[in-house]
This record gives structure tokens, sequence and C-alpha cells, in this order.
């Protein structure tokens, strides 16, 4: 087994340099064209095996269990050597496993209501204060928006918002907005708060709700937003504005089409909807089966190609559409430098092994984003071509009037400090 594997890493690492050390003691080096290096040593025969079967998911499994350790480099640095590198071109086993997953990937992601909040609660149902260890304070669990790689974490998912509010067109009063999959409030809370917008946040995550409300609470702003649990596909009051941000990858590829009819049917004719959602920059996939099985069970990051073929199908013109390459990346490496300075207070609530699992998820992440043609996209969606200006100077001009009115509001000021 581990002449095979060592065969297979000799024509997968074409970038930087690895070496193994083998459960026998042997260490051998792969060396590609880059700099960068890093080391590792393999603890059991059996993960041998399961690096040639289907190493997307045996890797994980095998350092979150200890069987699989960095030598004299850091979890980064041996990522970025493997994740740098084609495995889908390079490794035969992960070939045959990838197949397999694009295969069944209908059913993988077949998420009928109550299957979806089953997925939602694994990851999203964990600890408010888990959380807290690595977000910004307004709990922003989504993709951060960097005018500059300088700014602070506060600082960029403030302007994210605000962003992807210029994009909604906020200039009347008391405009309803639906939130779908509205997290921890913040979004929904800064759209009342800022822009005099009635919001109702709708989830699947039962944690998640119960901060949302107290929030509510907290900041006074019982008559103007509202949380409530239930599924997207059950809401059927129409709306002037409809929001989403990080929920799309929830969805499944099966139920494209029911997503944006929904969202059709709960817009107002002349309104506007912008949709948030990570997505890969390579067309159709499947998700890692780690990822799957630990993560994000039901989830999936969808292309471009995929949406736009559901969204051409529901009535809605796609009035602009942004990708954010970079930022997600950014947004992460500050999310693991947190939560590496949290270290103890992990373990303390969790586990070792916990700690390690969501290290490897939010080190991969970024690293998917760097290596990988994986992105942020932003799309505006209208049922009418007449609701949106001709040109997109409006979506920065709202914003420089935006941050000059609150650049001295003291709510602000307490989000950066």
């Amino acid at each position: 087994m581990i002449t095979l594997l060592s065969a297979v890493l000799k024509r997968f690492i074409t970038r930087g340099t690895l070496e193994v050390i083998y459960p026998d003691g042997r260490k051998i080096v792969y060396r590609g064209s880059d700099e960068f290096s890093a080391s590792m040593r393999i603890h059991s025969e059996n993960v041998v095996r399961g690096l040639l079967l289907n190493p997307g998911l045996a890797f994980g499994e095998a350092y979150m269990d200890g069987l699989i350790e960095p030598v004299n480099c850091t979890l980064y640095a041996l990522m970025q050597v493997i994740m740098s590198n084609d495995l889908g071109a390079g490794h035969v086993g992960e070939k045959v496993s990838g197949f397999l997953r694009y295969v069944k990937r209908s059913w993988s992601q077949f998420n009928p209501e109550k299957r979806a909040q089953k997925n939602v609660a694994h990851h999203y149902d964990l600890s408010r204060d888990f959380y807290k260890l690595f977000l910004d304070e307004d709990m922003q669990y989504s993709c951060a928006y960097f005018s500059a790689d300088t700014i602070s974490l506060e600082q960029a998912q403030l302007d994210k918002k605000r962003h992807i509010a210029a994009k909604m067109l906020l200039d009347k009063p008391d405009l309803e907005v639906l939130d779908i999959g509205c997290g921890w409030g913040g979004m929904a809370i800064t759209l009342a708060k800022e822009y005099g917008a009635k919001v109702t946040g709708i989830t699947l995550s039962k944690e998640q709700l119960v901060v949302a409300r107290q929030r509510v609470e907290e900041e006074g702003l019982q008559g103007q937003v509202r949380f409530e649990l239930i599924d997207y596909r059950k809401v059927r009051k129409t709306f002037d504005r409809i929001v989403s941000v990080g929920m799309f990858e929830h969805v499944g590829v099966g139920y494209y089409d029911t997503f944006f009819s929904s969202v059709r049917r709960c817009l107002k004719d002349e309104g506007i909807m912008l949709l948030h959602s990570i997505g890969r920059s390579d067309g159709a996939g499947s998700t890692n089966p780690w990822i799957a099985k630990y993560i994000f069970p039901g989830g999936y990051s969808p292309s471009l190609s995929e949406t736009f073929h559901s969204v051409e199908k529901s009535g809605l013109w796609v009035a602009d559409c942004e990708v954010l390459r970079f930022h997600y990346a950014m947004t992460l490496a500050e999310w693991y430098k947190r939560f590496r300075e949290n270290c103890q207070a992990v373990i303390k609530m969790y586990d070792e092994r916990f700690y390690r699992m969501f290290s490897l998820y939010l080190v991969g992440a970024e690293l998917t984003f760097r290596y990988q043609g994986h992105m942020n996209f932003q799309l505006q969606l209208t049922p009418s071509a007449n609701a949106i200006p001709l040109t997109r100077d409006y979506m920065f001009n709202a914003e420089k009037d935006h941050e000059a009115k609150y650049a001295g509001n003291t709510f602000i000021r307490r989000l950066l400090s």
C-alpha cells in the first residue's frame, strides 16, 4: 500500500515539496516546482489505504483522529502544499470517488424541509459562545467585503452589509424586506436601524432564532424586525425586497428551481432581490466528502452556470452580477487567527478532536478560495427590467453617502472598536 501511495504522490505533487513519514518509518520527499514545503507523519496503515481509495474523506478523518499530523510545520503549511495541487488530476482514487460523488449528488443534496432543518442544525446550532470566539461582534458568518487588505474584519463585515444594501435600493421608507437565512440577525438589524426597513428574517436554526430575537429586544426593534423559524418554501407574503446571504449553499442542486420560483412568488413586481453565495468558477461539481460528512451535510457551492439556469426559468432578470474572488479567503484567514488564539476555550467547550476538525475546516476553506477556484457571487434579481437604474453609479454613490451619514454613529463606532 505504501508503494502504491508513494507512486500516486510522486505524480500528484507538482507544486511545493511534501515529506511523508510512513508508518514503517520510511521518509520520502516529493518535490514540485514551488518553494513552499511541509512534512507530515502517517501513523496507520489503514490511513495509507484510505488515502489511496478516498483521499478527500480519509485525510480529514485521519487528521481529526491524530493519525496524520504535521511535522515541524503548521497545519496551514501542510494544507497549502496539498491544496495547491490538483487532486482530481493527479490522484486516480480521487478521480473515481469524485465521479461517484457527482453521480449521486442529487441524493446527497436531497433537502426536503425536515432534512434541511436537520442539516442546518448540524452546524448552526452550535453554541453562540463558540461562534463569538472568532466572528466579529455582529456575528456575520459569511464572506466580508474588503475594500483594502488593511481594514479590520469588523469594518469589512459592516462594508459587506452596506454594499448589499446599496444594491437593494433601500431609498424609500418602510420597505418590507425578507431575509432568507437570517443567521443571528445582524443583516436584518442593520437594514432596520440604518435604512428604516421593516424586516422579516427566517431561519431553520433554533439556536440562531433565539439569539436573533434576543438581539431585537436589546435594540428595541420589536415593531420593525421579527424572526421566524420557517422554511423559505412556506413563505406566502410578498415583499418589496429580499436578501439572502450565505444560505443558497444549503438549498441543494435539486431545489434551485424551487428556490427561485419561491423568490419570484414572494417578490413584488417592482421588487429587488440580492443573493450572496459561495460559488465555483469551474462549472458543476460535488462537495468534498469530509466537508459533507462533518461540516455542511447537504451543502454545495454552486457554479454560476447552474444558478443562472434556474434563474432564467423563474421570470427574474439578472440585473447585476459581481464576483468576489479572494474576499472570503481574507475573511477565513482572520477567523482562523482568532480561532487559534482561543484554542483552549474551544477545547474546553468541546474537545481536541473538535478543535482539529474545525481548524481543518477553516484552513481548508481559505485555501479552497486561494487555489481551487471558489469565490463568492452577488446576484441582483428583479421581475422588472425597469426596477433598476440604467448604470451602476447609484450603488457606489449610495455606499459613499451612507458611510458619510453614519461616520459618527455610536452604534457603528462600538462595532468597530
